[in-house]
């Protein structure tokens, strides 16, 4: 830890003790409809378009876990923000340097609030959503923006990557056969063939899955076509299909 840090943990706290940022209340979950405003990494989402839940945990050692995630051009994502601190924390997607340019504001008027689509403000033990599709291709941020959070180096990055066409999609797709299956903690056991997208040699291994219902129909032996993506340290099935 740098000698700045323990100073900016000390503001943040001292924040906490007082007058907290953007004031005392949650307003991590939004009432009424979504302003929906391009920006320069992506626009409000329609909960009916998710098509991956990411749930981001944040903590007082001024941390997000996971702090990297890859989403697909045009996908919509909900995050699920656990706040698991004793401190507030918030969420806020930008580039840098509109990041930078906030953080700035935030340290020259910690009680301001602001409510954004694209950012949550979640009290100690609660949690927040936020529903964003990520429309434009890029390296993006994310931060928690209140005083010495952000100074502490609590922030995170996104990868939006395109797809340039339907058979790129099917070419990085890795064949398995079902070894073993967990409906009631949504895992999967395949042993599987090189996953180039992760690096990954042949092997057997568990996964998790996007969504249980991909479970009901499988059983030990099918042959499979799968796409897995590593959210934070855990390997996730998010597309399955029967092998042909």
């Amino acid at each position: 830890m740098n000698a700045f840090k323990p100073l900016v943990l000390a503001l943040a706290l001292a924040i906490a003790g007082g007058a907290t940022a953007h004031g005392d209340t949650d307003h991590a979950n939004k009432a009424g409809p979504v302003k929906k405003e391009q920006k320069d990494w992506g626009i409000a989402g329609e909960s009916k378009s998710v098509k991956r839940t990411i749930e981001i945990g944040m903590s007082d050692a001024m941390k997000f876990t996971p702090d990297r995630i890859e989403a697909r051009l045009g996908e919509t994502v909900k995050f699920v923000l656990r706040n698991r601190g004793a401190l507030v924390h918030e969420f806020v997607l930008g580039t840098k340097k509109e990041l930078d340019e906030h953080a700035a504001l935030m340290i020259k008027f910690p009680t301001m609030e602001h409510d954004e689509p694209y950012m949550a403000h979640v009290g100690p033990g609660k949690t927040g959503e936020i529903v964003w599709t990520f429309n434009r291709a890029g390296d993006f941020d994310f931060a928690c923006l209140i005083a010495g959070h952000y100074q502490s180096g609590m922030v995170g990055k996104v990868k939006v990557v395109a797809v340039a066409a339907t058979a790129a999609g099917i070419a990085d797709m890795t064949d398995g056969e079902v070894r073993k299956i967990d409906l009631d903690a949504g895992k999967l056991t395949l042993k599987h063939g090189e996953i180039r997208s992760l690096d990954m040699p042949a092997m057997t291994m568990v996964f998790v899955v996007k969504d249980k219902r991909m479970l009901e129909r499988l059983k030990a032996g099918d042959k499979v076509r799968f796409r897995a993506v590593n959210e934070g340290g855990v390997f996730t099935v998010t597309d399955l299909e029967a092998s042909k």
